[in-house]
């Protein structure tokens, strides 16, 4: 089944790392495909990328140089695995890819085999000690035949990826329809008396589309609960508009930085992780990935993140004012207790 992981409560070293690096060791992958876009001065990812391509496996990166602030690593991380044999993408005119996924194929009895990591972070090893993030890992064939398509547009074409068809969702074309869609389905639940509700962990909300579609949501009786760490243009608790509508933000010693999409669906929730934010940067001017969590007991694992940090004692409540009112002092209780296992 699916492996979901929270960093880092859960060691991205001892995970990610070490999955990168026993493929790159290992004689029967074949190929080693990873989107790149901050990885840092040092990078234990990117060397094992490197030991790939010497190891004679073909490693396709895609790697962002307009990553603002980590331009000049970039370019010789790119020097670097050029050198090395691999295969560099620089970056699609007029968009940035922001996506976090990488793509492993294994021969395993005679065929081949992907396997799938798709994270909310970047793929630098110091951030992952001091970011909340989520890694999922995967082996379906739906996943895999999505991102192997994913793959073949970013390094085949010099177009943005038009859209994938087994259920991920990419940007700038395919992903913002999809959310409004899942957006517009909550409100015909909602007209049609089932339990309609949307829950989502994000980095920041300010596309006016997605805003507008909210508000329309709550004026039709969804209940909607947001966590929203930094900007966020949406006013909620306003009589006729946003009064279904519940936004918080959770500060702590560790950058909030996961995002997590949960639609109740009419009984049948879907949840959705990966890089997106819900800003018009993200949404129509990157590249970027959510991919559907379908194994039950992940999708648990997103339902009691979320219930935490909604219950989180020290948030902060976003007023319809647009101030911010604490709960209480302090670093975050919902960190406190998934840093102690609680």
């Amino acid at each position: 089944r699916d492996l979901l992981l929270h960093h880092p409560f859960v060691s991205f070293e001892h995970t990610f790392i070490r999955f990168i690096r026993e493929a790159a060791a290992d004689p029967d992958v074949t190929a080693i495909k990873m989107t790149l876009y901050r990885v840092g001065a040092s990078s234990p990812i990117v060397d094992a990328l490197i030991d790939a391509a010497r190891n004679g496996k073909r490693v396709a990166v895609f790697l962002e140089l307009k990553a603002r602030f980590d331009e000049d690593n970039n370019v010789s991380w790119a020097h670097a695995l050029d050198a090395a044999g691999a295969n560099i993408v620089y970056g699609l005119v007029g968009l940035k890819n922001h996506s976090k996924v990488t793509l492993v194929v294994r021969r395993e009895e005679g065929r081949l085999r992907r396997y799938v990591h798709v994270g909310t972070g970047n793929y630098n090893a110091r951030s992952a000690l001091q970011y909340t993030d989520l890694s999922l890992f995967s082996a379906r064939e739906d996943l895999g035949a999505d991102i192997a398509d994913l793959f073949n547009e970013l390094t085949g074409s010099s177009r943005p990826p038009q859209g994938l068809s087994r259920g991920a969702l990419v940007a700038p074309h395919q992903l913002l329809p999809a959310l409004l869609d899942h957006i517009e389905r909550e409100v015909e639940y909602a007209r049609g008396g089932k339990a309609a509700r949307i829950t989502a962990k994000l980095n920041g909300l300010s596309d006016p589309e997605v805003v507008r579609a909210l508000y329309r949501a709550s004026s039709a009786g969804v209940e909607i609960d947001l966590i929203v760490r930094g900007i966020c243009t949406l006013r909620p608790g306003v009589p006729g508009l946003s009064e279904r509508i519940r936004v918080i933000s959770v500060v702590g010693r560790l950058l909030e930085h996961s995002r997590i999409y949960r639609f109740e669906n009419g009984g049948t929730p879907i949840h959705l992780i990966g890089s997106s934010d819900l800003r018009p940067r993200n949404l129509r001017r990157r590249v970027e990935l959510l991919v559907p969590v379908g194994d039950p007991e992940n999708k648990a694992l997103l339902n009691q993140a979320l219930e935490m940090y909604l219950a989180d004692s020290r948030a902060w409540d976003l007023q319809q004012s647009g101030d911010y009112v604490s709960r209480g002092a302090g670093s975050s209780s919902a960190q406190e207790q998934l840093t102690s296992g609680r």
